[in-house]
């Protein structure tokens, strides 16, 4: 066991002549959380695949609490749990008895084993839906049945491949929820996501990927200290409104302007705050508007401001 929960040096793999991971180097410090953070296509998936032994890499080396994932798989597979982005269930048994079957192939009896699968419905807020055939759920509840499966056995390292894509609102806040639970409990997580808002909510690291390789890293303030501040975007009603808003606005704010959306963008440090100023000012003015919105960075900030191209433009070359 050491104090890095997990190492990577030079890990690569390739695909025929797609190299899909490109020596990628990583650590995350055992009790904390580390988000890969990129589109579909930029490596995450692969990423994860090797180190939890699914895939071997084609070059460089990984290691998990020490071990090396390629000579010993087998110990790796003791200390990680991936939960990846389709659900591992039993469409024509209920929830419950899925999360009761896994816990008896884990090796406990009857009664222990139904124990567990109450507790981790409870921490999943499943306990309505756990008679139900997982044929029926709904996506999001599917979901967190699967990520509580994950969970039949605690592990040392938890990887968490893309786990809120498809939920709705409320239960990407019960999965948040329970990942930090789990991290105050001690839990190593790595998580890939497509949501720079997720990564945000939940890491301490974020490595950002693009095609295979790492482009930025740093917490989350310093990588949206990279893309920007959030802003307040006013959109004129017309032309005429749009040289009012500039000449107004300019005056009092530091803005960017794009007249093809017609749209003064105001730098907003103090979201709510500023928004407020912005939509008093404005209004003051009585010039005509759209819409009055604050903005936050997004993965597409992200990438257009770290690698000069965008998120959905690497998605498309990588055929996804």
């Amino acid at each position: 066991m050491t104090d890095i929960a997990i190492r990577a040096e030079g890990l690569t793999k390739r695909f025929g002549g797609f190299v899909a991971v490109d020596a990628l180097d990583l650590q995350v410090q055992d009790g904390t959380v580390v988000a890969l953070l990129g589109p579909n296509g930029a490596g995450k998936t692969t990423t994860v695949r090797m180190l939890a032994t699914l895939i071997a890499p084609d070059g460089g080396r990984a290691w998990v609490e020490g071990h090396d994932v390629v000579r010993e798989a087998a110990r790796v597979r003791e200390l990680i749990s991936l939960t990846g982005q389709f659900a591992a269930l039993d469409p024509h048994l209920t929830a419950r008895e899925n999360l009761v079957l896994m816990a008896q192939l884990r090796g406990d009896n009857g009664r222990a084993a139904r124990r567990r699968a109450d507790e981790l419905l409870e921490r999943f807020d499943g306990v309505d839906f756990r008679d139900r055939l997982v044929k029926n759920l709904s996506g999001g509840q599917r979901r967190r049945v699967d990520l509580a499966a994950g969970l039949i056995e605690r592990p040392h390292v938890l990887v968490l491949d893309e786990p809120t894509t498809g939920l709705d609102p409320r239960s990407r806040q019960v999965v948040w929820s329970t990942v930090r639970e789990l991290v105050a409990e001690g839990v190593t997580l790595l998580l890939t996501t497509q949501y720079l808002e997720e990564a945000d909510a939940l890491a301490d690291r974020v490595v950002l990927l693009d095609r295979g390789r790492e482009v930025a890293a740093g917490t989350p303030a310093q990588l949206k200290a990279q893309v920007g501040d959030q802003r307040v975007d006013v959109v004129a009603a017309d032309g005429e409104a749009m040289r009012a808003l500039e000449a107004l606005l300019w005056e009092r704010f530091e803005i960017t302007t794009s007249e093809e959306q017609r749209t003064v963008s105001v730098s907003a440090p103090e979201e709510a705050a500023d928004l407020a100023r912005v939509a008093a000012a404005v209004s003051e003015a009585g010039i005509p508007v759209d819409e009055i919105a604050l903005r936050r960075p997004t993965l597409d900030d992200a990438f257009l401001a770290l690698t000069g191209h965008s998120a959905t433009a690497t998605a498309e070359e990588a055929g996804v």
